[in-house]
């Protein structure tokens, strides 16, 4: 596959890191002329464009972070004329404004070319009928699968998000192949499919999903649902031009990324120094050809491990692990820092469970709580729910160090969602 590949370059490592180095002198310099912001944050590091020589001189360069995006509302980065400005995307911001990246029409292009990549990765054909159920709007998702989809050849059946009985219908009359959501939303779809006794009458083959962390039963459970033969996890964001950043392939060994197109670094959240080789740490990314927001070593929050060595697919992009979750995500609880992924990860211990689960935290005489809930499998017996609750509590002490109340509860019952699904509830701030 990746032999005849149309959109995914072959590089050597020498010829990628000659490619970065080329593509961080123009950005550091284009950034310096272009964008006040860039402008004025090198000079308070006392750095000018030309000082970045070369790869290593990455490490002089400042970070940038969400704040400076919302700082800089509405239009933040811009390092290009506003007549160069053909689109903008946003995303949500925490305190209220959004994060809003503005596009020429040569990161539009660029844009498509990368998303083209993820459908030739995941093994799609221009026979491909991809149905998309993301939002469209201020929102990245639905307009990148579609322009990777018109760039690559394939059919786009761009229905958005929800509406289960169009999504259904999509399905059964026009025969989608390939699937493209969240996760939770796949999940959904692929329990409604079950309901209405569907899957003799569909024919997905393949399944794209992004935009939240998942579990790997989670990822077994839609698969099995929607009887899908390859699910691909993609990655990306808003700040990276969108979705279409990285994909799995068909060996499903970690996330190969377009590292012709930026430079991933991983740091320790906390220090902000370089992680050793193997060690988990959080994104930080820097384009190489982004004109009109171009990014300076931006702290994605985002978590994950690189990959070292080749895939067996042939793909010669380097690679990086599925998301693991956000460094902002972490719960801090009687002392002990936790990601909700720890936990999934001890449900994942018990055959009994099924993917699904809620942390609440709730404060009450000056010391925290923590519940957890979590759905059973369908034929998990109501009479073992107690038995099942407890090992499940002892194992979170073990292996989190912290107690928790677990209960375990009928198929069905935590509340589904078309997006990102909310896994946290968190009480403490309104006691």
């Amino acid at each position: 596959m990746i032999q005849s590949a149309r959109f995914i370059p072959d590089m050597s490592a020498d010829e990628l890191a000659a490619v970065q180095q080329d593509g961080l002198k123009w950005t550091v310099h284009h950034a310096y002329q272009g964008s006040p912001f860039y402008k004025r944050r090198l000079d308070e590091a006392g750095i000018h464009p030309g000082d970045i020589k070369h790869l290593s001189d990455l490490s002089k360069l400042p970070f940038t972070t969400a704040y400076d995006l919302q700082a800089g509302y509405p239009l933040p980065l811009l390092s290009v004329p506003e007549e160069q400005v053909v689109r903008i995307h946003g995303s949500s911001g925490t305190t209220g404004k959004r994060k809003i990246l503005t596009y020429t029409q040569q990161d539009i292009d660029d844009w498509a070319g990368m998303f083209a990549r993820c459908y030739e990765l995941a093994g799609l054909t221009t026979l491909d009928r991809v149905q998309i159920c993301v939002g469209y709007g201020l929102w990245t998702a639905g307009a990148g699968f579609q322009l990777g989809c018109e760039r690559f050849g394939a059919m786009a059946l761009p229905v958005g998000p929800g509406m289960l009985d169009i999504q259904l219908q999509m399905l059964t009359d026009l025969g989608s192949t390939c699937l493209c959501s969240t996760a939770s939303m796949a999940l959904l779809l692929g329990e409604e499919v079950e309901k209405q006794n569907l899957r003799g009458k569909i024919k997905l083959k393949r399944s794209i999903f992004g935009a939240e962390a998942h579990t790997r039963r989670m990822r077994q459970r839609f698969e099995e649902a929607l009887d899908v033969e390859h699910s691909f996890d993609i990655s990306g964001m808003t700040e990276i031009y969108g979705p279409g950043a990285g994909i799995e392939c068909e060996a499903h060994q970690g996330i190969h990324y377009w590292a012709d197109m930026y430079i991933l670094e991983l740091i320790d959240p906390e220090t902000l120094a370089p992680v050793a080789p193997g060690e988990l740490g959080e994104m930080v990314l820097t384009s190489l050809k982004k004109e009109a927001s171009p990014l300076i070593r931006y702290r994605t929050r985002d978590m994950t491990r690189l990959i070292p060595g080749t895939c067996p697919c042939g793909c010669t992009m380097p690679r990086h692990e599925r998301i693991q979750g956000r460094s902002d995500d972490m719960i801090i609880f009687r002392g002990v820092n936790i990601y909700p992924g720890q936990v999934a990860a001890v449900l994942e211990r018990h055959p009994q469970m099924q993917s699904e689960y809620q942390i609440t935290l709730s404060r009450s005489g000056g010391l925290d709580h923590m519940v957890v809930r979590a759905e059973r499998r369908a034929g998990t017996p109501e009479t073992e729910c107690g038995a099942l609750a407890k090992a499940i509590a002892e194992d979170i002490k073990h292996q989190i160090l912290v107690s928790a109340q677990v209960e375990v509860l009928a198929p069905g019952t935590l509340p589904r969602s078309f997006a990102k699904t909310r896994r946290v509830i968190d009480e403490r701030e309104t006691d």
